[in-house]
């Protein structure tokens, strides 16, 4: 979503065609678990065939399967749908050994979310053409599973009643302007306000714009996870991604595999938002209530790794502060010692380490550049 896309939706049709206390029988549940991406803003721990969703960031667990635990009790371990890249497809696979084939879709390249979302799409209506489907990231942070399938359930609640595209939405709590924001509209009767019609999507606005956002009181950060009825994405994706839609609807058709890949060459490279989001008529946010974090970067893990005596510096595995603080550290190996510095982000990997500032910790996908510019392929 660019900046100046703004869609205002306050004298859209119909927005409440069905009846809040009418009952609509429930569909089937998915869920699609987008686990693609190099993860290059956490090298060295991350590498090309072993991204940060597929490594134990946070918890014990791996992000992936993390976000499918989370999962499972909502939609069931059937119902879940992984969509990976071939380099990734045999890590996934270990990970999730109580998944059938079928259940993890394949890319033969990234493309953006716009087609991993459509792939499994087209997927999962091979199934069942009336599912419902949620779609969210392998790689965010979420602390409280119970309220984030409460939340979640109140989406796919929305959608099936509605035929709305359904996005989640948290409270902004800073001015950030790596995020997405929404700015929710009219109440959605029936959710006790919990959802509303999307008035305005603004991505990634400038410092001064966030402060302004987040002054107004409204604003909500995007989640990026969505819940929609197949046949409303679908829809969607035929209205303002036709190319796309019917590229993999006809490679699909082929059991030769070089048929998709060559289909997916051929592809937009488009994010699901301003592909589809910005343009759909019938778009609602519902106000999450979780902790949520987009661990995009290093500099994310503090919340999550600062505890007991390092209180004041981020540390998972050895390390000795002294007259440090803001620091994160990842060394699980070698000890770190830290001697009067302040807000660095320290990170020692068998084969390279990792020293940066704080706030440039976004940059390190610099680092991964300048080695594929090098030739220094061994060390990505």
């Amino acid at each position: 979503m660019s900046s100046a896309s703004l869609l205002f939706r306050e004298t859209l049709p119909n927005h409440d065609a069905v009846p809040a206390n009418i009952p609509v029988p429930r569909p089937p549940r998915y869920a699609v678990v987008l686990a693609g991406g190099s993860g290059s803003r956490f090298w060295p721990r991350s590498r090309l065939r072993m991204p940060k969703q597929l490594l134990p960031i946070v918890g014990a667990r791996t992000m992936l399967q993390e976000t499918v635990a989370r999962l499972s009790p909502l939609v069931g371990r059937e119902g879940m749908r992984i969509v990976t890249g071939r380099e990734h497809a045999r890590a996934v696979r270990a990970q999730l050994p109580g998944l059938r084939p079928g259940q993890v879709l394949v890319e033969p390249e990234g493309r953006n979310t716009a087609a991993a979302i459509a792939l499994a799409t087209l997927a999962v209506v091979r199934e069942r053409d009336d599912a419902s489907i949620a779609v969210l990231p392998a790689d965010h942070a979420i602390d409280d599973n119970a309220r984030f399938r409460s939340d979640l359930g109140i989406a796919f609640d929305v959608a099936e009643r509605t035929g709305a595209l359904v996005t989640l939405g948290l409270r902004a709590r800073r001015p950030e302007t790596g995020y997405g924001y929404i700015r929710p509209g009219r109440r959605v009767p029936g959710t006790s306000g919990r959802a509303a019609w999307v008035q305005a999507f603004i991505e990634k606005p400038d410092h001064a714009r966030a402060v302004a956002l987040l002054a107004g009181g409204q604003a909500l950060w995007n989640s990026g996870i969505f819940a929609w009825r197949a046949s409303a994405i679908l829809a969607a994706l035929r209205t303002h991604l036709p190319a796309l839609v019917g590229g993999l609807e006809e490679a699909l058709g082929h059991r030769d595999r070089r048929v998709l890949a060559a289909a997916y060459r051929r592809l937009p490279a488009v994010s699901i938002d301003t592909g589809v989001l910005e343009h759909a008529a019938r778009v609602a946010v519902v106000r999450a209530r979780f902790a949520w974090a987009d661990v995009g970067s290093w500099a994310a893990l503090e919340p999550f790794w600062r505890a007991g005596r390092n209180g004041r510096n981020a540390i998972r595995g050895r390390a000795v502060p002294i007259d440090s603080r803001g620091c994160v550290v990842d060394s699980p190996q070698r000890l770190v010692a830290l001697v009067g510095v302040d807000d660095l982000v320290v990170v020692d990997s068998p084969d390279a380490l990792l020293v940066c500032r704080k706030d440039r910790a976004q940059d390190v996908r610099l680092v991964v550049e300048e080695l594929r510019r090098r030739g220094l392929e061994r060390y990505l």
